[in-house]
């Protein structure tokens, strides 16, 4: 019978340290966010929460900083540090830590600079437009600080 097959294969997964310490850092990093979202402006509507709560980009910490660490960390604790999985995992987390602080930095001072000008000429010119969203890259502390909350449940989900 295939049932059993499926749901022993989907238990392996739900307890592999690998997959327990990825979606951890993710949900603690988003909902860290979310506090610090909540502390710094008041959204206006319970959509807007659960928007930046599963769904928001940049800010700190760095929810993909902290889960291309933990699945780093932890495919190194489970498979070694010279396995090919914790190869490709740290090379996929230092190309998330360019991205983060590179190209996607440069699209979010770009957005601000399209906004700004919309601002400025909407007065004389009938534009209409959303504004684009500014925060779409991260800081370094916001990368650093995701980076270590990942490492840390990882560590945790390995050892523990």
């Amino acid at each position: 019978m295939l049932f059993p097959r499926t749901v022993d294969l989907l238990t392996r997964v739900l307890e592999n340290p690998v997959f327990l310490s990825a979606l951890s850092s993710w949900f603690l990093a988003q909902i860290l966010k979310s506090f610090i979202m909540l502390a710094r402006s008041r959204p206006r509507t319970a959509r807007e929460i659960l928007v930046n709560l599963f769904w928001a980009t940049g800010g700190m910490p760095s929810s993909h900083s902290a889960v291309v660490v933990a699945l780093a960390t932890s495919a190194g604790f489970v498979e070694g540090p010279d396995s090919t999985l914790f190869i490709v995992t740290l090379f996929y987390a230092i190309l998330t830590f360019r991205d983060a602080l590179g190209v996607r930095r440069a699209a979010g001072a770009q957005a601000k600079v399209i906004n700004q000008l919309i601002r400025d000429l909407s007065p004389r010119f009938p534009l209409r437009s959303r504004p684009v969203k500014e925060i779409v890259g991260h800081t370094v502390s916001e990368v650093f600080v995701g980076s270590l909350l990942g490492f840390f449940i990882a560590v945790a989900f390995c050892t523990l």
